[in-house]
């Protein structure tokens, strides 16, 4: 079972990207598989979610750490039995054993921001049956990181994701599952990844569940009042890497 997860989330500049894209998808990150315990690796695109879901996150605070990288525009994940892969070796003993090409290429990342996850627990959807073989996310994904404002709010939090947001995703129509993180490594302490299987399947049923926040009193809209969240976060798009289905 994959239950950790090494997410970087980024911008590139316009010139050169397709060059950076097809050396992402065609020779690093299936060279990154190679790697001692890693499962699988995806990389997505940000589609920004819509206009209902950007009203209803226009308001959430952000990070203000300028050491939080702003990039958000695209977001790699790795995966792996658990999060000790991420770190034998490390992330600055892999960056020391890189080619001058592999330094040239992820040096165009700008703003870059990473995180390495432990699962808490998870959800399987109606379509858990479609994940790929191998785990890898679902071809639409939304993933948020971010803090809470005082050490009490995570009690709430806890029971918001326990009774309300994950027995939702339990039995949404086209909706894959979802996977409750926690950092070791980030700003963010907290991170949720939700799959799907389109954008139109999230649209139909995620986004008026998401609107609930707007709803004086709600337990989503209290929730929304003391979580921070990272520049990326919310990151709403689907999987650039491996095609779908092709790739599963």
């Amino acid at each position: 079972m994959d239950r950790g997860i090494w997410a970087t989330w980024y911008d590139l500049p316009g010139k050169g990207r397709e060059e950076y894209l097809a050396w992402l998808h065609e020779a690093h990150l299936p060279g990154v598989l190679a790697r001692k315990g890693y499962l699988w690796a995806a990389h997505f695109g940000n589609a920004g979610g819509g206009e209902r879901f950007q009203r209803v996150i226009q308001d959430m605070a952000r990070a203000d750490d300028p050491a939080v990288g702003a990039g958000k525009g695209y977001l790699v994940l790795l995966g792996a039995g658990s999060s000790l892969a991420f770190f034998d070796p490390n992330r600055d003993q892999i960056r020391a054993r890189q080619t001058a090409e592999e330094r040239e290429m992820l040096g165009r990342r700008i703003g870059a921001y990473t995180c390495v996850f432990a699962e808490e627990y998870r959800v399987e959807g109606p379509e858990a049956g479609r994940r790929a073989p191998g785990v890898t996310p679902g071809p639409y994904i939304q993933m948020g990181n971010f803090n809470v404002k005082a050490l009490g709010d995570g009690h709430d939090l806890g029971g918001w994701y326990a009774q309300h947001r994950l027995p939702f995703m339990a039995k949404m129509r086209g909706g894959i599952g979802a996977r409750k993180l926690a950092a070791t490594v980030g700003w963010g302490r907290h991170s949720i990844l939700y799959e799907y299987l389109s954008a139109e399947a999230r649209e139909e049923e995620f986004v008026g569940h998401e609107e609930i926040g707007h709803e004086a009193g709600s337990w989503t809209s209290r929730v929304h009042q003391y979580v921070v969240h990272a520049p990326c976060s919310p990151f709403v798009g689907p999987r650039l890497w491996p095609p779908f289905p092709a790739g599963g």
